[in-house]
């Protein structure tokens, strides 16, 4: 890990991930992906038509730009179609620079209570 990620400093890209993570209709499309299979934009529709939502393919195309800037999903061209599949590698990184984060509290807050202790 550098020395940048060792002083709690993210990535650059962690922002797009936090901000394309935090929309309920991009959360459910990445759960909707998570089986690891790919689905068309008519096939995340359908799903999130199934589920009451009222979105359409227009508002699902753009959900899954966002998600693709963020690097959490990828088309691949298949004949007329785009299909989407998840790419965990960026909820990946995230994890381990939240863990990373959580270690740096833990000692900090360790050392307020030796402080205080004292």
């Amino acid at each position: 890990m550098s020395q940048r990620n060792r002083s709690g400093a993210g990535r650059p890209g962690q922002a797009a991930v936090f901000a394309a993570l935090g929309d309920e209709t991009r959360l459910a499309l990445l759960v909707r992906l998570s089986d690891g299979r790919r689905a068309s934009i008519s096939q995340l529709t359908e799903a999130q038509l199934g589920g009451g939502s009222k979105l359409t393919r227009q508002a699902i195309t753009k959900h899954l730009r966002v998600l693709e800037r963020a690097r959490l999903v990828h088309g691949v061209r298949a004949g007329r179609e785009s299909l989407f599949e998840l790419d965990p590698k960026p909820m990946q990184e995230l994890r381990e620079y939240l863990d990373l984060v959580s270690e740096q509290w833990d000692r900090a807050l360790a050392r307020l209570k030796s402080f205080v202790e004292e």
